[in-house]
């Protein structure tokens, strides 16, 4: 692609993300090292961004009060540019905040830290269909039998803090695809890039999820098994998701982006 030096970085992303995601469709018909050269320029783009490019100052440390608490949306989203083949905006998170485990179904995406520090947990989906048949292993809290429809077996794949200075977090349909997403230690905002966006009305709604877990068949106490299998878990270590509605204390608010306009 040739060099672009006059346009603003954030706009060279999104010809650079609709150039490759393009070809992630056509993939399939062997040009996988095109593919590749492409997605590894989109990164290199991407690894530069700073929140200075987009116009967003980095917002200050400060409690939030209960009152506060009712009246502003726990994460706020600036929407930058839309496609069919991908999205692409700022998620801003106070102090504290999390977005909970969620999927994206038959999507490929992109996270870059602009300011401050997120934990990510990355997990995958193990392919299999829980059937009649299938033995379940027994659940502390114990769950209702209409739950078992929504369980999904999954493996910790990765446990990672990004800061401004990191590389951008990657997940693929098969790959590290659900991911939580938590502020440490004050606010911070990232740029999202997802491809495609979601539509639900092509099967890619957003999905949560909570970790379920088990306690073992010689009956050991369940506090004590969460004890093992709480925050400290081994990557690659498989685990037990339950599909739940979206949780009530969590929903994003919308905020104008400042920065420079983008096309595509």
């Amino acid at each position: 692609m040739p060099r672009d030096n006059k346009s603003p970085l954030i706009q060279k992303i999104a010809k650079q993300a609709s150039v490759t995601f393009k070809g992630f469709k056509c993939a399939a018909n062997g040009d996988n090292n095109v593919v590749a050269d492409k997605q590894s320029e989109l990164i290199s783009l991407v690894t530069a961004v700073r929140a200075a490019d987009l116009k967003i100052a980095p917002r200050k440390t400060k409690a939030s009060s209960a009152a506060a608490g009712l009246q502003n949306p726990p994460v706020t989203y600036m929407h930058i540019c839309e496609t069919e083949v991908f999205s692409m905006g700022v998620f801003l998170l106070p102090t504290g905040a999390s977005i909970p485990l969620h999927d994206h179904p038959g999507m490929n995406g992109m996270l870059k830290v602009l300011y401050g520090k997120v934990s990510v947990r990355c997990f995958d989906k193990l392919d299999d269909d829980l059937t009649a048949s299938t033995v379940l292993p027994h659940f502390e809290p114990p769950l209702a039998p209409f739950q078992t429809a929504s369980l999904r077996r999954s493996v910790l794949r990765s446990v990672e803090e990004y800061s401004e200075n990191s590389g951008p977090c990657l997940l693929t349909p098969v790959r590290d695809n659900l991911h939580q997403i938590d502020a440490v230690e004050g606010p911070a905002a990232f740029l999202d890039i997802l491809a495609p966006p979601y539509n639900p009305d092509d099967g890619r709604d957003c999905h949560y999820y909570k970790v379920v877990h088990t306690v073992t068949e010689e009956g050991m106490d369940g506090k004590n098994n969460r004890e093992q299998q709480g925050g400290e878990k081994e990557k690659g270590e498989e685990m037990w998701l339950l599909e739940i509605p979206q949780p009530e204390y969590f929903w994003c608010g919308g905020e104008p982006y400042p920065g420079p306009v983008v096309t595509v």
